[in-house]
């Protein structure tokens, strides 16, 4: 058992390495090319960059310090993570910069743009960076940073985001932007961040919470200790009838978050092949309800 998780927690270490790739890609083949600017930690690294290389005439040479600036000012977000939010969450989110910082020093920036256009280079990169930081959110890590902040505030509060935490913050560095580098960088900047803002909400699925219903002529006792003991959550059943057969059956009421009702899928098959669910998104929660990031 302990070996299966062993190679459970590197496969997800992976995975989230490799949308540390794709998020660092997205930044060096679109963005940095067409002068745009991140939002964030790595904004803010990028903005030190660009003073530092253009106006102070340090660090030209052909590897980006952007990276390196940004895994410098991350430290004390680390000890955040590892005070605040778990020492698991800590250790994959360490991987992952260290890995994104790699990958932006070496991953080559285009002399002139690849795409000529900034808004498409803003939807192109956004689509991909967001992504990105989406797939190492759900396989555990995140690219820091504001992530970091994030995940904390979500987890301590239920009306919080990933995405709007980093949109409060990504308004800030585009301010400066604005009045550094003119309106129109901060602009396009903004667009791109929108963009990669929603992609991150939408691929980051522990944050997006659904109602589960459950129908299943089985002992239902044994679905809700399911759902008590392997995610932790509470959940209602009641005796029910079948408006077609008119025979008996019982509904079992849950909410998850989608990550969580992924993995209940092939769990409830176990139990009861036959169950049938109905899961629905959109919904509002009031009350007392631990989001499990």
């Amino acid at each position: 058992m302990e070996e299966i998780k062993k190679i459970k927690f590197w496969e997800h270490i992976g995975l989230a390495v490799v949308g540390m790739l794709l998020f660092a890609t997205g930044i060096n083949l679109f963005i940095v090319p067409a002068s745009l600017y991140n939002g964030g930690i790595l904004g803010i690294s990028q903005i030190i960059r660009t003073l530092l290389v253009k106006y102070l005439h340090m660090f030209s040479g052909a590897t980006d310090i952007a990276g390196i600036i940004n895994l410098v000012l991350n430290v004390p977000l680390f000890v955040l993570a590892y005070m605040s939010i778990s020492k698991s969450f800590f250790v994959r989110t360490l991987i992952c910069v260290i890995s994104q910082t790699v990958f932006l020093s070496f991953i080559p920036i285009p002399a002139s743009p690849i795409v000529a256009d900034s808004l498409t280079a803003c939807m192109i990169g956004g689509i991909m960076t967001g992504s990105g930081i989406g797939i190492a959110l759900r396989f555990g890590g995140s690219s820091g940073g504001m992530d970091i902040v994030g995940m904390y505030f979500t987890k301590k509060y239920k009306n919080f985001s990933v995405g709007k935490v980093s949109l409060v913050m990504n308004g800030i560095v585009y301010g400066i932007c604005g009045i550094m580098f003119g309106l129109p960088t901060a602009i396009y900047s903004i667009i791109y961040s929108a963009v990669s803002t929603l992609m991150t909400d939408r691929a980051h699925i522990q944050n997006i919470n659904v109602e589960v219903m459950i129908f299943t002529k089985e002992s239902p006792e044994q679905i809700v200790n399911c759902i008590v003991n392997e995610f932790h959550r509470d959940a209602t059943w009641w005796e029910a009838k079948g408006g077609y057969t008119e025979g008996g059956t019982y509904m079992v009421l849950t909410i998850l978050s989608k990550y969580e009702c992924e993995h209940l899928r092939p769990k409830l098959k176990r139990i009861d092949k036959h169950a049938f669910i109905v899961v629905k998104e959109g919904m509002h929660i009031a009350g007392k309800y631990e989001k499990h990031l």
